[in-house]
């Protein structure tokens, strides 16, 4: 039913344009989830577009709206607002842009935009309190001004960070975060929920509620500040202290809300949103403080608030903004009762799939699980979120055309009360199927188990502590009687955040479990000696593995070494992904074979060297099986889906700011030769799911090497985790007409599909040694340069083995260039003074760059004439596994 529209009120018009940024900035967030594997700081534009686009336009326009309606003013005008949020608005543009382009002033001025934004709301909001009449709820004015000081002092920690070294950054950020979401946001919820809570639940407020909250605001604001300045200077126990502040605070509150709540539960989305963002709130906080009083150090800290970011601002700050806005939205419109009460079901549409996909998915992305799973519940949790974006359209349509509902009658409660419980069963049943698609998709997510006895034998029960560090169990050989059961309780304690497992050879195996993580294995009854090994890819290879010696066998002739399959045969070890042992060679490798019709070569081109100083990249850690040589596939390991990773380039002096993420299903790391600093944080081991940033300054010229830090580097690098930084001196070097990067690694095949073959490796047996990640790639796609022009071929051999002797058949080199300085520099006239042998003997020359593992360097030379130039490692077994490529030498003709 619709009936004519009634004309906007000055309210009404007002209402539409202020909450136009909100709604933009809400898009905007839901944009940043689909692209942000694509854009530089993924992670920081996810959280922003929500914690500084969406959150801080919404504080403005509704807490200016519940001023005006607590204090009892009136205003003709929006004028104060207006400057507000275009001053925000244009500061929060500036702070993005100067964040995803590197523009450090860029972000500065945002920054400062932000502030003088808060600024003018806070103190517009004091000098309406001192104008306003006495009120009830007054106090609640008081958490806004309160928050809009914090906003400012949070933003000059953010910039601040910018330009701090990161031990300081991570202090620096405990306290924006504390000041930024504690402060601003928590005081702006905390304030509003006093008034607002009730009404949502349409019933009235409790006697003592306003003392509440005037006792409540001094425990929260205290809180704040303990924590933020703790935080400033380290002191993680006393941030600790301040967080319990705080949540004494909200426990103060939070009495009056649950007695309005047991007075009339919730019952449309607003409310039960609103609900559900509250119990994340304390259960992040709780998490918190555990957190803060379980670690030993800032950076583990700092680390553990991470992880609980994006719970923080999805389950809490996400959910809370939605349902306040859906109850707010049909307020403000106004229209009429009927007409707000089909704005309202509009808003209420499939609330409990909603809620379901929302909350269901943020409990199970936060439980331990595959990264497919975590990927597929964190996404159905977006898509829960972005509903209310489309169902705020359809509200504001039929507001502004006058469509109505008619009052519910009793049978059509009835049917919304079945109605929601099939909304719940709906949601649950998305969840379940999301979750076992992922893990079907995943085959970790699969940990099926072979079939252990567990009856029989003594009757008796034998229960060892196990311990995993490092690469070694601990015990790593333990006595059990024959004939008992045998119950393992085993923890990983490895402080080099490796994730690890145990399989025994009766195929009773446990799950992955990462630092800190314990499990229960039931082995069945032993009734021989048994090994037992850990089956992450090498880590077997580097001895970890133990013995349960049965009493009265020879304990050095351990049986049933090898895992049976799925038939029950001991047909070789567990074989499930990334499990290793002795794998056959991937079959149908051949050297001499060429690649297939759809196969193309890497780009061998140097990267050019960016603009700026500060440089930075996102490296994310993928596993996948691709081709590596003609008719092999196998997994590998990347950083960013291609090995060897991208090549990065600067100038000494340049900073490099690198965002790592784990998307794997084991713990990786990187480490960059590049960087002159403590190894402890920047290259430790992250699990899935984790992120870190590197930060670090070239100070040294050089080709240098990155790669995996994860134990054993030897498995990680083989498996393609490496690449190079180019750092060029001071002012940089000649210009050359092209520049060519020759990564050379060692491939060690494995079982089709599966990583390479750690045994292989521990044996240096490669099967090929290759440029760039594929066998005779150049061979097969020649590298054409026109004759006569000047070239440079930057050399880096990572191993994990062998190193190089680099030559080109055919060619000289007048200038050689390794480990930052010039053996030999002929190419230039006038000679530098280190050679000015060249000028008085004549011109030198080179045959070969000799390089060793992680050595790196350039040649470069100019080719006489047109023809083909082969290009090999000398090592010429090496050459023939692989190590080769053709220059085709073109009559002046453009590079093709």
């Amino acid at each position: 039913m619709t009936v004519s529209p009634k004309p906007l009120t000055n309210r009404r018009r007002w209402h539409l344009r202020a909450g136009l940024p909100i709604l933009l900035w809400a898009l905007a967030a839901v944009i940043a989830v689909i692209v942000h594997r694509f854009v530089p700081q993924p992670r920081w534009l996810m959280v922003h577009t929500l914690a500084l686009g969406m959150a801080p336009n919404a504080i403005i326009v509704w807490s200016s709206y519940f001023a005006d309606a607590l204090l009892r003013t009136r205003r003709t005008a929006h004028r104060r607002e207006a400057l507000t949020l275009i001053v925000l608005n244009l500061g929060i543009v500036a702070v993005f842009a100067g964040m995803l382009t590197d523009l450090t002033p860029l972000t500065v001025t945002g920054g400062l935009l932000v502030a003088a934004a808060a600024l003018i709301h806070g103190v517009g909001l004091w000098l309406q309190a001192r104008g306003a009449l006495a009120s009830r709820f007054a106090v609640t004015v008081r958490y806004y001004i309160t928050a809009a000081l914090c906003l400012p002092a949070g933003g000059w920690l953010g910039v601040e960070m910018a330009r701090a070294d990161e031990a300081n950054t991570e202090r620096l950020l405990l306290a924006h975060l504390a000041l930024n979401l504690l402060g601003f946001v928590g005081l702006t919820v905390a304030g509003t929920l006093v008034s607002l809570w009730p009404t949502m639940l349409r019933t009235k407020i409790v006697p003592g509620a306003e003392r509440a909250a005037a006792q409540a605001w001094w425990l929260l604001v205290i809180g704040v500040l303990l924590s933020a300045a703790a935080a400033a200077f380290g002191f993680t126990w006393l941030v600790a202290a301040g967080v319990l502040l705080y949540l004494a605070g909200l426990s103060v509150l939070s009495a009056a809300l649950v007695r309005e709540a047991r007075v009339r539960p919730p019952e449309h989305f607003a409310s039960w949103s609103v609900g559900f963002g509250m119990l994340w709130w304390i259960g992040c906080l709780v998490a918190l403080v555990l957190i803060l009083v379980s670690t030993e150090s800032m950076p583990e800290a700092v680390t553990g608030v991470r992880n609980l970011t994006t719970p923080f601002i999805v389950g809490f700050l996400a959910q809370v903004l939605i349902g306040a806005l859906s109850y707010l939205i049909p307020v403000v419109l106004g229209g009429g009762p009927n007409v707000s009460r089909r704005t309202s079901a509009v808003l209420d549409s499939g609330r409990w799939v909603r809620l379901v996909l929302v909350n269901g998915g943020g409990v199970l992305y936060l439980l331990p699980g595959p990264s497919l799973v975590e990927v597929a519940t964190s996404l159905a949790a977006a898509a829960g979120l972005a509903a209310f974006l489309v169902l705020a359209v359809r509200a504001i349509i039929a507001a502004t055309r006058g469509e109505t509902a008619e009052q519910p009658d009793d049978m059509e409660r009835a049917a919304a009360v079945r109605k929601a419980r099939g909304g719940i069963l709906t949601g649950l049943g998305i969840m379940a199927i999301v979750v076992a698609v992922a893990a079907a998709l995943d085959p970790v997510a699969v940990t099926g188990r072979n079939s252990v006895t567990t009856s029989g034998g003594t009757g008796e029960t034998t229960t060892v502590e196990v311990s995993m560090t490092g690469m070694a169990f601990s015990p790593n050989v333990i006595d059990v009687p024959a004939g008992d059961r045998l119950i393992i309780e085993i923890s990983n304690d490895d402080t080099t955040g490796q994730v690890h497992d145990l399989t025994l050879a009766n195929g009773a195996a446990s799950e992955r479990l990462a630092p800190g993580e314990s499990a229960t294995l039931d082995a069945g009854i032993i009734t021989e000696t048994t090994e037992g090994w850990c089956t992450v890819t090498g880590h077997r290879q580097m001895g970890m593995t133990l013995t349960f010696r049965v009493s009265g066998l020879a304990p050095e002739a351990p049986t049933g070494a090898e895992a049976p399959a799925e038939d029950g045969s001991n047909a070789g070890p567990a074989d499930d992904d990334h499990r290793s042992g002795e794998t056959e060679d991937a079959a149908g490798y051949d050297p001499n074979a060429g690649p297939g019709p759809e196969w193309e070569a890497r780009d061998p081109r140097a990267p050019v060297e960016e603009t700026g100083t500060v440089h930075q990249h996102a490296f994310t850690v993928t596993e996948s099986e691709e081709e590596v040589a003609p008719g092999v596939r196998q997994e590998l390991w990347t950083y960013n889906g291609t090995a060897p990773g991208p090549t990065l380039r600067g100038q000494v002096g340049d900073v490099f700011e690198i965002t790592f993420a784990n998307d794997g299903q084991i713990g990786h790391g990187i480490d960059f030769h590049a960087s002159a600093l403590a190894p402890d944080r920047p290259m430790r081991v992250i699990e899935p799911g984790e992120e870190l940033t590197y930060r670090f300054t070239a100070t040294k010229a050089g080709m240098f090497m990155y790669h995996c830090s994860a134990l054993p580097m030897s498995v990680h690098i083989a498996n393609g985790m490496f690449g190079a930084v180019i750092i060029e001196p001071p002012g940089g070097l000649p210009e050359v007409d092209h520049e060519f990067v020759m990564i050379q690694s060692e491939m060690y095949f494995g079982a089709a599909g599966e990583p390479g073959n750690p045994d292989e490796l521990q044996a240096e047996e490669p099967d090929a040694v290759v440029f760039n990640g594929y066998p005779d790639q150049y061979s097969h796609e020649p590298i054409q340069v026109p004759v006569g022009e000047r070239v440079r071929v930057w050399l880096l051999p990572v191993g994990p083995q062998r190193g190089m002797s680099f030559h080109i058949v055919g060619g000289q080199f007048d200038t050689d260039w390794s480990e930052g300085t010039y053996d030999l520099k002929c190419g230039y006239e006038p000679w530098s003074d280190a050679a000015d042998e060249c000028s008085t003997i004549g011109p030198l020359g080179s045959q070969t760059l000799a390089l060793g593992v992680a050595q790196g360097g350039f040649v470069e030379l100019e080719f006489p004439e047109a023809g083909h130039y082969p290009f090999v490692n000398h090592q010429m077994v090496d050459a023939e596994r692989g190590a080769s490529g053709v220059f085709e030498v073109l009559p002046a003709e453009p590079l093709r």
